[in-house]
């Protein structure tokens, strides 16, 4: 098998539910499970991303979280209301939620242990850092490596994201598939903060494609929730013993640069890695600087463990 191998989407059952996954690269090379974040479906790590990874000599692993994509669609929770957040902010009285990001974590080890795979190098993005920083906390043994992009430790003293961002985040789910398109284009240019213009010339087919998959607005509510009912990792973090990396944007506006400083600060002997113009998104022309630093953490990682 060549490193460019790329098998289809297949379903897994794993901890109680199904699970969508696609593996590109040699199925002998090291194992590397991308986790991405809130309401985005696996193909959010691009295609041609997951193929460069596994160029470098991993053998890549992406999967849709439960309730996206072509995952289980669970039940239960209803739209978060503004008081349930002023509860949690001010009283800290933690939201009531389906799951939480613990279940999300097994549901991560539940796909490995059907591929076979006793450990593997994580990269998590945004709430997919959340995930893979519990199943370090968690299933220490699990993870060869931890590279937490653009994700926070739930320390509540972190700032919150910019009006903007939250905006796009609490928006009502848009009722058309033309609005769904417009929508689309219209979050990535808040997230990305700049001008991209390689992404904004891919945001149609991108959202075509995510379109096409299937959309689950409550779902999306669902892993808000998750988020939210896990509380702070913050003190927990610190007996991570993964060699970790942490990437995160200068401009990031949903989880501010100020979360992946924490997050870095809590893991010991963490390696922060601040992308000047990044927001939160994984835009093009930064690919080469992120694909070059999870590749030299984990193959140092391995080396070390060798």
């Amino acid at each position: 098998m060549n490193s460019s191998a790329h098998q289809p989407p297949q379903l897994a059952r794993a901890n109680g539910i199904d699970i969508c996954y696609e593996i590109f690269g040699d199925a002998h090379a090291e194992p590397l499970l991308l986790i991405m974040g809130l309401g985005a479906q696996m193909i959010h790590w691009d295609d041609d991303f997951c193929a460069q990874l596994a160029a470098r000599g991993f053998r890549v692993i992406r999967f849709d979280n439960r309730d996206i994509g072509k995952s289980s669609k669970l039940s239960g929770g209803k739209r978060l209301t503004p008081l349930e957040l002023l509860k949690l902010r001010f009283l800290k009285i933690p939201v009531a939620a389906p799951y939480r990001l613990l279940d999300m974590a097994k549901d991560v080890t539940g796909l490995m242990d059907v591929l076979g795979i006793k450990s593997a190098h994580l990269v998590g993005a945004s709430m997919g850092g959340m995930i893979a920083q519990e199943v370090a906390i968690s299933f220490p043994e699990r993870v060869r490596s931890l590279t937490s992009i653009m994700s926070t430790t739930g320390n509540p003293k972190v700032p919150p994201p910019t009006r903007e961002a939250a905006a796009v985040l609490m928006a009502p789910p848009p009722a058309t598939h033309d609005e769904y398109i417009a929508r689309f284009a219209q979050t990535w240019k808040v997230l990305r903060v700049g001008s991209f213009p390689q992404d904004e010339a891919l945001d149609r087919s991108r959202a075509e494609r995510t379109f096409e998959r299937g959309l689950n607005p409550a779902g999306v509510g669902r892993q808000v929730r998750a988020i939210l009912a896990s509380g702070s990792r913050k003190e927990r973090l610190a007996s991570v013993k993964a060699p970790t990396l942490v990437i995160h944007g200068t401009v990031d506006p949903l989880v501010r640069p100020e979360g992946g400083k924490d997050t870095a600060a809590s893991i010991p002997g963490a390696k922060l890695l601040m992308i000047e113009g990044m927001g939160h998104a994984l835009p093009i022309p930064m690919w080469p600087q992120i694909i070059d630093a999870i590749d030299k953490h984990a193959h140092g990682a391995a080396a070390k463990a060798a």
